[in-house]
């Protein structure tokens, strides 16, 4: 530690030659996002050989050496409140919560209380990561606001770090269980498209050209066929925002209930009315990792939640 700050040593993978410095940084360091580092790195919290390096669009040579200096995480303004949590597994480095559809995860301009994060940290107490720059419970991840399922959280920065690199490197495996609108033709299949922030609607995610956006790849199986709908199976090779529903409603399968992404056929509407679903058809159903800590492997599975298995009874043929 000195002076409010906790030093890190960066070292560059010679195959990193030739990349900005601020996507070889992110590379290096995943805990840390890419934007986070923009901004220490441009306040001159990044150093090479004792001298500030202030820009992140230089071209590094990739077996470079860095030390960046983090500032100690700000005290968390969210109000801890006791908020039941679905608790799959819990020790002292982490935990695994199964989110009811409803909970937001992070509090955000509409939703400063009542989330996840103020149910966390009356929780969990002193055990916070802060390694996203303010100290709270480690979001490692994030499922939207009307999906459920399970989320793992990381207590201390070093689970943090450690659950951070699995996702960067996609060892972390995710399944979804998603209701989609009509019935695929192929029993399985890949969406591969990259996904950025809608031109035309900021709150949109949309499909965009190959070099711009991330890269979302998207894994999908047809396990059940229902009326005019099939019961999916998505498994995320990246963990993009709403890259389900994006990619989905892209081949044709939008998720039922998804009013941001999908119509959807007037009966299924009647249907969803009829059994007050109001939400996208999507659930978090399987997390694997290896624990960041006792390096063993954990597996967790969640159950179909009563709305979305009441709509899929409905929807039997």
């Amino acid at each position: 530690m000195a002076g409010g700050h906790t030093i890190i040593e960066i070292s560059l993978d010679p195959s990193h030659a030739g990349w900005r410095l601020d996507r070889a940084l992110a590379a290096s360091v995943p805990a840390l996002s890419r934007e986070r580092l923009k901004v220490l790195t441009k306040a001159g919290a990044l150093t090479r050989d004792a001298k500030a390096v202030r820009d992140p669009a230089i071209k590094v040579k990739g077996d470079e050496r860095f030390w960046l200096a983090i500032p100690d995480p700000e005290p968390a303004h969210n109000e801890p409140q006791e908020i039941a949590l679905g608790i799959v597994y819990e020790d002292e480095h982490l935990l695994v919560v199964d989110k009811p559809a409803g909970l937001v995860v992070h509090p955000a301009a509409g939703n400063r209380d009542g989330t996840m994060v103020n149910a966390l940290l009356h929780h969990c107490g002193g055990s916070l990561s802060g390694i996203g720059g303010v100290a709270r419970p480690g979001i490692v991840h994030r499922i939207d606001k009307d999906t459920s399922g399970l989320l793992v959280v990381a207590k201390h920065d070093k689970a943090h770090e450690g659950l951070a690199k699995q996702f960067a490197d996609h060892s972390i495996d995710r399944r979804y269980l998603a209701i989609v609108s009509d019935v695929p033709r192929q029993a399985e299949g890949i969406v591969d498209a990259p996904l950025a922030r809608s031109s035309q609607n900021r709150k949109k995610i949309a499909i965009v050209g190959q070099g711009r956006g991330k890269r979302a790849v998207t894994h999908w199986k047809r396990l059940e066929i229902l009326r005019d709908a099939a019961l999916v199976e998505c498994r995320l090779e990246t963990g993009r925002t709403h890259q389900v529903r994006v990619h989905m409603a892209s081949i044709g399968h939008p998720l039922l209930g998804d009013p941001v992404y999908g119509s959807g056929k007037s009966a299924h509407r009647e249907l969803l009315n009829a059994l007050d679903f109001r939400r996208q058809a999507l659930h978090a159903e399987g997390l694997e990792f290896t624990h960041p800590v006792t390096k063993v492997r954990l597996s967790f599975d969640s159950a179909l939640p009563t709305d979305m298995q009441e709509l899929f009874n409905q929807l039997g043929v």
